[in-house]
């Protein structure tokens, strides 16, 4: 399993924007602290009170606003993409903008309201490896 941790400043606030997005809240990974989102098969966005995230590193927290990291999720198809981008943008998702538009590569991005960006990306790996957009 793959745990994505994150802080946010308000834990039902991050539960209601990402069950509106369309993810599914497992209840055996929330609690006072904690918010387990399944984005996937064996993959997980764990939202953490700032002070319960820290207990896991040394560092400093990267501020609200501030990137650290980029969560990159794929999707079946394009339409897919736009489905979960726009659900994203419904629920109070900002700087919500298209990246990739290629015919074999279509992604977009939002940022949610903790400030963490996230892309939504269709690839045909096939034609982006014939396109030699992947290397060799």
């Amino acid at each position: 399993m793959i745990f994505v941790n994150l802080p946010v400043a308000d834990l039902q606030r991050s539960r209601d924007f990402f069950t509106a997005v369309g993810y599914e809240i497992d209840e055996r990974m929330s609690n006072e602290v904690a918010v387990g989102v399944r984005l996937g098969d064996n993959l997980y966005a764990m939202l953490l009170v700032p002070e319960f995230f820290a207990r896991f590193h040394d560092h400093e927290t990267a501020r609200p606003g501030t990137s650290e990291t980029l969560v990159c999720l794929s999707a079946e198809d394009r339409q897919q993409v736009d489905e979960i981008v726009d659900r994203a943008a419904a629920a109070g998702a900002t700087d919500v903008r298209t990246g990739d538009d290629q015919e074999y590569m279509y992604g977009r991005s939002y940022t949610d309201p903790d400030g963490h960006v996230w892309e939504i990306m269709w690839m045909d790996v096939a034609a982006a490896t014939q396109a030699g957009a992947l290397g060799e």
